[in-house]
């Protein structure tokens, strides 16, 4: 988060609001493809690398839903068809996902 928005809120930088307003300001969607043998993989798209850790996201969300997956290309792939459960995991991580 840029410092600007932290001087202008007066608010100091231990308390992690520019954290939170990083990610609500992202957009992120949720789409489901499939692969090969006719696999779903829940793809996660539209986060900014340099504002998200990826990594950390995606082993956050491969806990939560009890499945594998990996970061590849700035997008988080996910095993199998996870959408509505997804959504609802990312908006208890702070992130606007889109319908």
């Amino acid at each position: 988060m840029s410092k600007d928005i932290l001087d202008i809120a007066g608010l100091p930088e231990e308390l992690g609001i520019g954290d939170d307003l990083d990610r609500a300001q992202q957009r992120v969607s949720i789409t489901v493809d499939t692969r090969r043998y006719g696999k779903a993989v829940t793809v996660v798209d539209g986060l900014d690398p340099k504002a998200v850790d990826l990594d950390d996201l995606a082993s956050t969300l491969k806990r939560t839903l009890a499945v594998g997956g990996s970061v590849s290309d700035g997008r988080i792939e996910l095993q199998g068809r996870h959408d509505a459960r997804l959504r609802a995991a990312l908006a208890d991580e702070g992130f606007d996902v889109e319908t």
